[in-house]
């Protein structure tokens, strides 16, 4: 299948416009990952951001003494939000859970057609603002549990 027609049936990207979708299209290249690989290590420097197509990956957590799974990922979701900021490290490390794959976009080159062109630069950045909100709730309820609270009691407990 084309990438633009797997771009525009993947829930991050879908409902864009045909130009924007060639655009993404123009910048992605699909890559596998294997069961327990690393794809992005937390502390260095975000380069790509990815729409996952198959497969399963964890959001976590990493210090030296320990690793929390935050949020798992599957198919039509997406992750390294922070591949668009410049300059800035990774949050929390990606793990493949078993054998996935994902477009690859390079977050500078993202970046710059989002300058190009400000209506895809909003609608994108729109749908990341949802997509690191995601990762803010999925953070406060594990931490919610760790406290011992249910999850029901999390919103707005720890703002």
């Amino acid at each position: 299948m084309a990438l633009e027609q797997v771009l525009r049936e993947h829930r991050f990207t879908g409902g864009l416009t045909d130009s924007s979708l060639a655009r993404l299209a123009s910048l992605a290249c699909e890559e596998t990952f294997e069961q327990d690989q690393i794809i992005l290590v937390a502390g260095q420097q975000s380069k790509d951001f990815y729409l996952l197509l198959s497969g399963s990956v964890c959001v976590e957590v990493c210090a030296p003494h320990y690793t929390v799974r935050v949020q798992a990922l599957g198919a039509g979701e997406a992750f390294g939000w922070s591949s668009l900021l410049r300059h800035h490290d990774t949050l929390f490390q990606i793990r493949a859970r078993e054998r996935s794959t994902a477009i690859r976009l390079d977050g500078s080159q993202l970046s710059a057609a989002c300058g190009e062109d400000a209506e895809f630069g909003l609608k994108l950045f729109r749908r990341l603002l949802e997509l690191v909100a995601g990762r803010v709730k999925a953070t406060e309820s594990r931490l919610a549990e760790f406290c011992g609270l249910a999850a029901s009691a999390a919103p707005g407990a720890l703002v």
